[in-house]
């Protein structure tokens, strides 16, 4: 209880902390009538301090004012990362898909492809949930499972990319997730005495996710759904593999 108590002030501390700091957007004027190299300056520079909020507003001017300007696609670039790191995840996909399906060719494909992996990354980030120790495994998975595909385009057509080994580090961490998010579904499952859809989704872990640490549980689910199905050899061969896999488990030694 005591635990619990301590997170709820922590929280209720740190929004009071955010509520505060929002002041470093501070206002941001009307963006003045200046030269697209003169405003791209000063988003540039409300980019480097931090000021996204600021620097989103002179971008779109500049997009708005020279859709067609030797800039342009630097500012929509900007504009992704702006968009990245301000939060707006929605218009910072959108922009990514327009800049994609409009520049197909661009020589900075894979930067758009890993800053779209990115924003969807960070919708399924939710510091408040970490903080209380709350399980969000059971979760939609679409954002990780579109940021998975965005990752692997970017080693598989642009493998020279300088994006490419964050990208190859990400794909494990992702598949984690996603490993955990089937694990879930097959022990909602197995609660449910669904056995036969319980143990899909445990072959399906086994299958696809095989180096992750969730392979152990979807076995062991296996084993317990096709006992009750009455599937003795499929039974038995997921017992040869938690065995081969995972000597130390306790329904190997049973």
């Amino acid at each position: 209880m005591d635990k619990l108590i301590f997170k709820t002030i922590f929280l209720v501390l740190f929004l009071t902390l955010v509520g505060c700091s929002s002041s470093d957007e501070t206002e941001i004027d009307k963006v003045p009538d200046k030269s697209a190299q003169a405003l791209f300056s000063d988003a540039r520079e409300a980019l480097d301090n931090g000021l996204y909020k600021k620097a989103i507003q002179i971008l779109s001017a500049i997009d708005s004012r020279f859709p067609y300007g030797p800039i342009s696609h630097q500012v929509q670039l900007d504009l992704i990362y702006g968009y990245y790191k301000s939060g707006d995840s929605a218009q910072g996909i959108a922009l990514a898909e327009r800049f994609l399906r409009l520049n197909p060719n661009h020589a900075n494909v894979d930067y758009v492809y890993y800053m779209r992996a990115l924003i969807n990354v960070s919708t399924e980030e939710n510091l408040f949930q970490d903080m209380a120790g709350i399980d969000r495994s059971d979760r939609d998975p679409t954002a990780s499972r579109d940021a998975f595909n965005d990752l692997k385009t970017i080693l598989t057509d642009f493998p020279t990319s300088k994006y490419a080994a964050d990208a190859r580090k990400r794909m494990i961490a992702i598949k984690s997730r996603l490993a955990k998010y089937e694990l879930s579904v097959a022990r909602f499952y197995l609660k449910r005495e669904a056995y036969a859809s319980a143990a899909n989704r445990g072959r399906y872990i086994v299958e696809y996710y095989s180096t992750s640490p969730e392979v152990e549980e979807a076995l062991e689910i296996m084993i317990e759904c096709y006992n009750e199905m009455g599937l003795s050899d499929l039974e038995s061969n997921a017992k040869q593999v938690l065995a081969a896999n995972y000597p130390n488990n306790q329904e190997v030694e049973d």
